[in-house]
């Protein structure tokens, strides 16, 4: 069999490897494959890398020229945003992947109901911050910046309570928004 080894993949390609990829990496022999490879020792991103080459294998694609041109993706479709949010949700997919295998299911767990609640307070955050003048919201935004700045970007400094917010935002009798 030919492989396809120059161009650049297609569209249609891409959101195959996608797909398959993330059916796979659900599958739990796959999730004990890559968990395998890190208590044997191994990096959990090379069993995801031979994952995506075997997909490539099965499309008719080079595997090495099908992980080359996954590195092409931003330049080549930089105009299709669909695609490249398909494309983000992939790479996202594979952290995940990684990430269950070293941590293992309880750690896993617990780290991913922490970021749920971490996003569930940053949405509060931001429903309460619609109440306010939009100059008043940059500043409260400014004010997360400077805080994950100084914390090195970790993603609890994100997050601001409503005392933090009502310091930093002038009283005012009411806070809605007023276009200007």
């Amino acid at each position: 069999m030919e492989y396809q080894n120059s161009g650049m993949l297609s569209k249609e390609q891409l959101l195959h490897l996608f797909d398959r990829f993330a059916f796979l990496t659900s599958q739990p022999d796959v999730k004990k494959r890559i968990a395998d490879a890190v208590n044997d020792k191994q990096e959990a991103v090379a069993v995801t890398t031979a994952i995506q080459e075997e997909i490539f294998q099965e499309m008719g694609v080079d595997p090495r020229f099908g992980i080359a041109c996954l590195g092409k993706v931003n330049m080549a479709y930089e105009n299709d945003l669909a695609l490249l949010i398909q494309f983000y949700v992939f790479v996202a997919k594979e952290e995940t992947a990684c990430e269950e295998a070293e941590l293992g299911p309880e750690k896993f767990a617990e780290r991913m109901e922490a970021q749920r609640k971490l996003q569930q307070q940053q949405l509060e955050m931001l429903k309460y911050m619609r109440n306010f003048h939009l100059d008043d919201q940059l500043a409260i935004l400014e004010k997360v910046s400077q805080q994950m700045e100084k914390a090195n970007f970790d993603s609890e400094a994100s997050v601001l309570s409503v005392e933090q917010i009502q310091d930093i935002v002038p009283r005012r009798v009411s806070p809605v928004f007023q276009p200007r």
